[in-house]
């Protein structure tokens, strides 16, 4: 009998997504990641919950309504961490009437069935503060709804609520074998330490590692059609004051996000390049910073230059290759592939997908591996992620509460805290009466307790793993923090060891 009915190897956000749902379903459930949680695509997007209107004017109809959908759902269950935000479109940008616009912007918000977010409006941009920034000639601006989300902790979340159901989630944990008979034998390596693990079914959920994971691990006879593409993102200095974000035409067909990172910085992307290399460490090139640059200059009174970029970052998507001739035309939709033989474990592979619908994608592949598992009802559509069990709209009142609380909180502080916990901010705060209770502070306002409680519950182990992927502070803390939260977590690690 198999150690586990279903594992899966990669711990992005398709990975969890479907280890989530699968644990709810009371299936037993391994997941492997090589790295730490969403150490690659997931943690690089552009950290939006939306349904794409590039897509729409490609006439990709059910992902855009699927995405649009989406949101809702995220809205509801993690309100957390996505959260609404306006979008500023400049009707004079674009290469079609504006008439035609505002006609696209109506049937997004009808096919999304919006029921929280608000509607499209024109707005007059030489008196809206959206057009304070920008280049005198935009005179008019359509403005939409999408989300915001913290793309990295929505991955974490996932892994969190599927462990309390019951699912092994190993990270830094690497799949050297997999053998295939009635059912997979799985040998694992975790800092070399060998083990092995059998499981029913196997899901290959490996992201940009999925041609080299079919190839060297699960030796598969033929190549996957998987077409890796580069998306590079730049951080600035803000660029503007107000909440809005921007949504800017590029002469190349395709869309580019100006939007708030944090109180103090914009984030500005997306490119779409083909990749070739180690998805490991994709670098962002100079010209994709410059065709970023250029894109924000074309618009924005305020010229930036590739010296005023303070981060950049790139992420590989793995799309299913429909052969599209640009890599920003092929697919988002993403491709659920079942590999069955007689008398063989079945593989299931994941192609694409967006960050979006990432729990659209968890139902499609538990209904595609249906066969093999007990019947069970979808369920994940209703239940919050850690966190997450507090109305829309309600994060001010949870924020007042926390200050209530713990009254030595500074407000900015228990703004992130809430941002990023949700209700279970009370555990990283849990027992502290004064500010010494949390420990040593690092940065505007990283604890010791936060740190430690990331180490507890959320599998972080580096510094990295703590100011990128569980916080986003890695533009806030000095190298001398950086040092002092590396110590810190050492002897966290030797004390919990005692």
């Amino acid at each position: 009998m198999a150690d586990f009915d279903l594992a899966i190897i990669g711990g992005g956000i398709n990975g969890v997504g479907i280890a989530r749902d699968a644990a709810g379903r009371g299936l037993k459930v391994l997941l492997v990641e090589q790295n730490d949680l969403a150490s690659g695509t997931s943690s690089a997007s552009t950290k939006l919950i939306h349904g794409g209107l590039r897509y729409l004017a490609q006439g990709a109809f059910r992902l855009v309504r699927e995405a649009l959908a989406e949101r809702e759902v995220l809205l509801r269950i993690a309100p957390h961490l996505v959260r609404p935000m306006r979008f500023v479109l400049p009707a004079e940008a674009s290469d079609r009437p504006a008439w035609m616009v505002y006609l696209g912007l109506f049937l997004y918000d009808w096919m999304g069935g919006r029921r929280t977010l608000a509607g499209r409006k024109t707005i007059d941009l030489k008196t809206d503060a959206a057009g304070t920034p920008l280049k005198r000639h935009f005179g008019t601006g359509f403005e939409y709804s999408d989300c915001t989300v913290d793309d990295s902790r929505l991955v974490i979340l996932n892994a969190v609520d599927a462990a309390a159901r019951g699912a092994s989630i190993r990270t830094r944990t690497r799949c050297l074998r997999a053998e295939r008979s009635g059912e997979w034998t799985l040998m694992l390596d975790a800092r070399g330490r060998r083990d092995v693990a059998t499981a029913r079914v196997l899901v290959n959920a490996a992201g940009p590692w999925l041609g080299t994971l079919a190839e060297t691990v699960l030796r598969l006879d033929h190549p996957l059609p998987v077409r890796l593409v580069k998306g590079s993102h730049i951080v600035v200095k803000r660029l503007f004051d107000h909440g809005r974000a921007y949504i800017l035409p590029t002469a190349d067909g395709r869309f580019v996000f100006a939007r708030p990172f944090g109180p103090d910085f914009t984030l500005i992307g997306t490119t779409d390049e083909d990749f070739a290399g180690d998805p490991a460490s994709p670098v962002v090139q100079a010209h994709e910073v410059t065709y970023l640059c250029d894109v924000i200059n074309g618009y924005f009174r305020r010229q930036i230059e590739p010296g005023d970029v303070v981060w950049s970052f790139a992420g590989i998507r793995a799309l299913y290759d429909d052969e599209a001739r640009d890599a920003k035309d092929t697919t988002r939709e993403y491709v659920l592939t079942l590999d069955q033989h007689f008398r063989e474990a079945p593989l299931l592979t994941v192609y694409g997908g967006k960050i979006t619908t990432y729990r659209r994608l968890a139902e499609a592949a538990l209904a595609k591996l249906a066969p093999f598992f007990p019947a069970a009802a979808r369920w994940t559509a209703a239940r919050p992620l850690p966190g997450g069990d507090f109305a829309v709209g309600r994060d001010e009142a949870l924020v007042a509460e926390t200050r209530r609380a713990w009254p030595f909180l500074a407000e900015p502080h228990a703004r992130r805290l809430v941002a990023a916990y949700g209700t279970r901010a009370k555990l990283v705060l849990r027992g502290a009466t004064r500010p010494e209770d949390l420990g040593p502070r690092f940065g505007p306002d990283l604890t010791g307790a936060e740190i430690r409680y990331l180490m507890r519950h959320e599998w972080a182990e580096t510094v990295d793993d703590v100011l990128w992927r569980r916080s986003k502070l890695g533009l806030y803390v000095s190298k001398e923090d950086r040092a002092g939260i590396e110590r810190f977590m050492v002897d966290a690690v030797g004390r919990s060891g005692d």
